[in-house]
Protein backbone atom coordinates (compact mmCIF):
# COMPACT_ATOMS: atom_id res chain seq x y z
CA UNK A 1 0.00 0.00 0.00
CA UNK A 2 0.92 3.43 -1.05
CA UNK A 3 1.05 6.11 2.10
CA UNK A 4 0.52 9.58 1.80
CA UNK A 5 2.89 12.10 2.64
CA UNK A 6 2.38 13.89 5.71
CA UNK A 7 4.80 16.47 6.93
CA UNK A 8 5.01 19.60 9.84
CA UNK A 9 3.94 21.59 6.89
CA UNK A 10 0.63 22.02 5.01
CA UNK A 11 -0.84 19.58 3.20
CA UNK A 12 -0.75 21.42 -0.24
CA UNK A 13 -2.29 19.26 -3.32
CA UNK A 14 1.09 19.78 -4.65
CA UNK A 15 3.06 17.57 -1.39
CA UNK A 16 1.81 14.97 -2.52
CA UNK A 17 1.61 12.17 -5.56
CA UNK A 18 -1.49 10.33 -4.24
CA UNK A 19 -4.14 9.82 -6.77
CA UNK A 20 -7.52 7.99 -6.97
CA UNK A 21 -7.38 4.24 -8.19
CA UNK A 22 -3.23 4.09 -7.16
CA UNK A 23 -4.51 2.23 -4.10
CA UNK A 24 -3.97 5.41 -1.40
CA UNK A 25 -5.64 6.69 0.98
CA UNK A 26 -7.08 10.36 1.05
CA UNK A 27 -4.51 12.37 2.45
CA UNK A 28 -6.88 14.48 4.58
CA UNK A 29 -5.46 18.10 6.25
CA UNK A 30 -6.12 17.64 9.69
CA UNK A 31 -3.94 19.27 12.84
CA UNK A 32 -0.71 18.05 11.24
CA UNK A 33 -1.65 21.00 8.37
CA UNK A 34 -1.39 23.76 10.81
CA UNK A 35 2.29 22.60 12.32
CA UNK A 36 5.37 24.29 11.09
CA UNK A 37 9.32 23.37 11.55
CA UNK A 38 10.86 26.10 12.84
CA UNK A 39 12.90 28.20 10.32
CA UNK A 40 15.42 28.87 12.84
CA UNK A 41 16.04 27.39 16.44
CA UNK A 42 14.63 24.25 17.28
CA UNK A 43 10.88 23.69 19.00
CA UNK A 44 13.14 22.11 22.46
CA UNK A 45 13.48 25.72 23.42
CA UNK A 46 17.72 25.09 21.86
CA UNK A 47 18.24 28.63 19.76
CA UNK A 48 15.81 31.58 18.78
CA UNK A 49 12.06 29.59 17.28
CA UNK A 50 10.97 31.23 14.39
CA UNK A 51 8.22 29.79 11.88
CA UNK A 52 6.23 30.30 9.22
CA UNK A 53 3.04 32.08 10.75
CA UNK A 54 5.88 34.10 12.96
CA UNK A 55 7.44 35.30 9.39
CA UNK A 56 3.89 36.37 7.62
CA UNK A 57 2.92 37.90 10.72
CA UNK A 58 5.96 40.03 10.74
CA UNK A 59 5.43 40.37 6.95
CA UNK A 60 2.13 41.66 8.18
CA UNK A 61 2.65 44.26 10.20
CA UNK A 62 5.74 45.62 7.79
CA UNK A 63 3.12 45.71 4.98
CA UNK A 64 0.39 47.62 6.94
CA UNK A 65 2.92 50.04 8.38
CA UNK A 66 4.36 50.44 4.87
CA UNK A 67 0.97 51.08 2.78
CA UNK A 68 0.28 53.54 5.60
CA UNK A 69 3.66 55.55 5.94
CA UNK A 70 3.56 55.98 2.14
CA UNK A 71 -0.22 56.86 1.85
CA UNK A 72 0.24 59.78 5.04
CA UNK A 73 3.98 60.67 4.66
CA UNK A 74 3.43 63.66 2.42
CA UNK A 75 -0.80 64.00 2.20
CA UNK A 76 -1.83 66.28 -0.36
CA UNK A 77 -5.05 68.11 -0.37
CA UNK A 78 -6.03 66.54 -3.83
CA UNK A 79 -5.30 62.62 -2.57
CA UNK A 80 -3.64 60.67 -4.96
CA UNK A 81 -4.64 57.07 -5.41
CA UNK A 82 -2.81 55.38 -2.52
CA UNK A 83 -3.81 58.13 -0.17
CA UNK A 84 -7.34 58.16 -1.07
CA UNK A 85 -7.63 54.13 -0.14
CA UNK A 86 -5.74 54.37 2.83
CA UNK A 87 -8.09 57.49 3.94
CA UNK A 88 -11.24 55.16 2.76
CA UNK A 89 -10.11 52.71 4.94
CA UNK A 90 -9.19 54.99 7.88
CA UNK A 91 -12.66 56.75 7.71
CA UNK A 92 -14.34 53.27 7.43
CA UNK A 93 -13.18 52.31 10.86
CA UNK A 94 -13.45 55.57 11.75
CA UNK A 95 -16.60 56.65 11.19
CA UNK A 96 -18.57 52.94 10.58
CA UNK A 97 -17.08 51.14 13.82
CA UNK A 98 -15.99 53.35 16.44
CA UNK A 99 -18.28 56.57 15.98
CA UNK A 100 -21.17 54.16 15.66
CA UNK A 101 -20.38 52.45 18.45
CA UNK A 102 -18.39 54.58 20.96
CA UNK A 103 -19.54 58.29 19.74
CA UNK A 104 -17.41 60.89 18.18
CA UNK A 105 -16.67 62.89 21.09
CA UNK A 106 -15.16 59.55 23.32
CA UNK A 107 -14.60 57.62 20.68
CA UNK A 108 -11.48 59.62 18.77
CA UNK A 109 -8.98 59.00 21.14
CA UNK A 110 -10.27 55.20 20.01
CA UNK A 111 -9.71 55.13 16.59
CA UNK A 112 -5.95 54.29 15.98
CA UNK A 113 -6.32 51.19 18.41
CA UNK A 114 -9.44 50.07 16.35
CA UNK A 115 -7.71 51.12 12.75
CA UNK A 116 -4.24 48.95 13.55
CA UNK A 117 -6.64 45.79 15.48
CA UNK A 118 -8.49 45.86 11.90
CA UNK A 119 -5.60 46.07 9.52
CA UNK A 120 -3.61 43.98 11.09
CA UNK A 121 -6.10 40.80 11.58
CA UNK A 122 -7.80 41.11 8.07
CA UNK A 123 -3.42 40.80 6.70
CA UNK A 124 -3.29 38.21 8.95
CA UNK A 125 -6.14 36.41 7.21
CA UNK A 126 -5.07 37.39 3.92
CA UNK A 127 -2.08 35.30 3.50
CA UNK A 128 -5.19 32.74 3.53
CA UNK A 129 -5.22 33.49 -0.35
CA UNK A 130 -1.35 34.52 -1.04
CA UNK A 131 0.63 32.14 -3.22
CA UNK A 132 3.60 30.74 -1.53
CA UNK A 133 1.59 31.97 2.16
CA UNK A 134 -1.52 29.72 1.86
CA UNK A 135 -1.79 30.33 5.40
CA UNK A 136 -4.30 32.61 7.77
CA UNK A 137 -2.33 33.20 10.69
CA UNK A 138 -5.22 33.79 12.55
CA UNK A 139 -6.00 29.51 12.52
CA UNK A 140 -3.50 29.63 15.21
CA UNK A 141 -4.85 30.61 18.63
CA UNK A 142 -1.93 32.42 20.07
CA UNK A 143 -2.49 35.38 17.84
CA UNK A 144 -6.29 35.98 18.31
CA UNK A 145 -5.52 35.56 22.04
CA UNK A 146 -3.09 37.78 22.26
CA UNK A 147 -5.18 40.44 20.34
CA UNK A 148 -7.98 39.58 22.66
CA UNK A 149 -5.62 39.98 26.11
CA UNK A 150 -4.87 43.33 24.42
CA UNK A 151 -8.57 44.49 24.29
CA UNK A 152 -9.00 42.72 27.30
CA UNK A 153 -6.22 44.61 29.43
CA UNK A 154 -7.55 48.03 27.64
CA UNK A 155 -11.30 47.39 28.61
CA UNK A 156 -10.85 46.28 32.14
CA UNK A 157 -7.95 48.73 33.31
CA UNK A 158 -10.82 51.49 31.24
CA UNK A 159 -13.61 50.36 33.29
CA UNK A 160 -11.50 50.98 36.55
CA UNK A 161 -10.06 54.55 36.03
CA UNK A 162 -14.03 55.74 34.89
CA UNK A 163 -16.03 53.99 37.50
CA UNK A 164 -13.27 53.17 40.40
CA UNK A 165 -13.38 50.12 41.84
CA UNK A 166 -16.93 50.00 43.67
CA UNK A 167 -17.85 51.44 40.13
CA UNK A 168 -16.34 49.12 38.01
CA UNK A 169 -17.79 46.08 40.19
CA UNK A 170 -20.99 47.23 39.39
CA UNK A 171 -20.49 47.61 36.02
CA UNK A 172 -19.12 43.96 35.17
CA UNK A 173 -21.90 42.60 37.66
CA UNK A 174 -24.70 44.33 36.26
CA UNK A 175 -25.59 45.33 39.59
CA UNK A 176 -29.54 45.99 39.91
CA UNK A 177 -30.78 46.18 43.46
CA UNK A 178 -34.20 45.60 41.99
CA UNK A 179 -33.84 42.14 41.32
CA UNK A 180 -34.30 41.24 44.75
CA UNK A 181 -33.21 37.68 45.60
CA UNK A 182 -32.24 36.68 42.38
CA UNK A 183 -29.42 39.29 42.64
CA UNK A 184 -26.46 37.18 43.91
CA UNK A 185 -27.30 34.71 41.15
CA UNK A 186 -27.35 37.33 38.48
CA UNK A 187 -24.06 39.33 39.83
CA UNK A 188 -22.54 36.14 39.59
CA UNK A 189 -23.46 34.79 36.11
CA UNK A 190 -22.60 38.26 34.79
CA UNK A 191 -18.84 38.67 36.27
CA UNK A 192 -18.19 35.14 35.30
CA UNK A 193 -19.53 36.00 31.33
CA UNK A 194 -17.59 39.39 31.43
CA UNK A 195 -14.27 38.20 32.89
CA UNK A 196 -14.18 35.24 31.61
CA UNK A 197 -16.52 33.79 28.65
CA UNK A 198 -15.96 37.41 26.97
CA UNK A 199 -12.17 37.69 26.52
CA UNK A 200 -12.43 33.73 25.72
CA UNK A 201 -15.30 34.10 22.59
CA UNK A 202 -13.66 37.08 21.55
CA UNK A 203 -10.57 35.12 20.36
CA UNK A 204 -12.22 31.98 19.67
CA UNK A 205 -14.30 33.45 17.18
CA UNK A 206 -11.84 34.55 15.09
CA UNK A 207 -9.48 31.56 15.69
CA UNK A 208 -12.41 29.13 15.00
CA UNK A 209 -13.52 30.64 11.34
CA UNK A 210 -9.99 30.85 10.25
CA UNK A 211 -9.25 27.45 10.95
CA UNK A 212 -12.33 26.02 9.72
CA UNK A 213 -12.01 28.42 6.47
CA UNK A 214 -8.55 27.27 6.00
CA UNK A 215 -9.68 23.44 6.62
CA UNK A 216 -12.33 23.53 3.81
CA UNK A 217 -10.15 25.54 1.45
CA UNK A 218 -7.04 22.70 1.72
CA UNK A 219 -9.85 19.66 1.92
CA UNK A 220 -11.11 21.38 -2.16
CA UNK A 221 -7.49 22.00 -2.76
CA UNK A 222 -6.17 18.66 -1.93
CA UNK A 223 -9.14 16.51 -3.72
CA UNK A 224 -9.11 18.60 -6.65
CA UNK A 225 -5.46 16.99 -7.10
CA UNK A 226 -6.40 13.53 -5.92
CA UNK A 227 -8.75 13.00 -8.11
CA UNK A 228 -6.74 13.41 -10.79
CA UNK A 229 -6.55 10.51 -12.17
CA UNK A 230 -8.77 8.62 -14.57
CA UNK A 231 -12.68 9.07 -14.44
CA UNK A 232 -11.86 11.12 -11.40
CA UNK A 233 -11.13 13.80 -14.08
CA UNK A 234 -15.16 15.18 -13.75
CA UNK A 235 -14.82 14.78 -10.23
CA UNK A 236 -11.33 16.95 -9.80
CA UNK A 237 -12.75 19.43 -12.06
CA UNK A 238 -15.99 19.97 -9.48
CA UNK A 239 -13.70 20.33 -7.02
CA UNK A 240 -11.30 22.38 -8.36
CA UNK A 241 -14.86 24.80 -8.69
CA UNK A 242 -15.47 24.34 -5.24
CA UNK A 243 -12.22 25.64 -4.62
CA UNK A 244 -12.62 29.18 -6.81
CA UNK A 245 -15.88 29.49 -4.92
CA UNK A 246 -14.16 28.78 -1.01
CA UNK A 247 -11.95 31.46 -2.50
CA UNK A 248 -13.96 34.05 -3.49
CA UNK A 249 -16.17 33.15 -0.06
CA UNK A 250 -12.77 33.64 2.54
CA UNK A 251 -12.04 36.92 1.08
CA UNK A 252 -15.69 37.79 2.16
CA UNK A 253 -15.14 36.30 5.53
CA UNK A 254 -11.90 37.65 6.02
CA UNK A 255 -13.04 41.17 6.10
CA UNK A 256 -15.94 40.20 8.34
CA UNK A 257 -13.92 38.53 11.13
CA UNK A 258 -11.59 41.96 11.24
CA UNK A 259 -14.85 44.28 11.08
CA UNK A 260 -16.36 41.72 14.00
CA UNK A 261 -13.30 41.69 16.03
CA UNK A 262 -12.60 45.32 16.00
CA UNK A 263 -16.98 45.85 16.71
CA UNK A 264 -16.77 43.87 19.75
CA UNK A 265 -14.09 45.81 20.88
CA UNK A 266 -15.38 49.16 20.66
CA UNK A 267 -18.54 47.60 22.24
CA UNK A 268 -16.57 46.31 25.40
CA UNK A 269 -15.03 50.10 25.64
CA UNK A 270 -18.05 51.75 25.23
CA UNK A 271 -19.50 49.68 28.11
CA UNK A 272 -16.55 50.49 29.70
CA UNK A 273 -17.81 54.13 29.32
CA UNK A 274 -20.97 53.94 29.71
CA UNK A 275 -22.77 55.43 33.02
CA UNK A 276 -24.14 52.14 35.66
CA UNK A 277 -27.53 52.90 36.44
Amino acid sequence: MKEPAVSADPTLAFETDCHLFDGCGFPAPGLHSFMFEPLWGDADGNGFYFNKPMLLALLGSIIIVGFFWAAFARPKVVPGKLQMIAEAGYDFVRRGVVYETIGKKEGEKYVPLAVSLFFFIWMLNLWSIVPVASFPVTSIIAYPAILAAIVYVTWVSLTFKRHGFVGAFKNFTGYDKSLGAVLPLSMTIELASNLLVRPFTHAVRLFANMFAGHTLLLLFTIASWYMLNGIGIAYSAVSFVMVIVMTAFELFIQAVQAYVFVLLTCTFIQGALAEHH
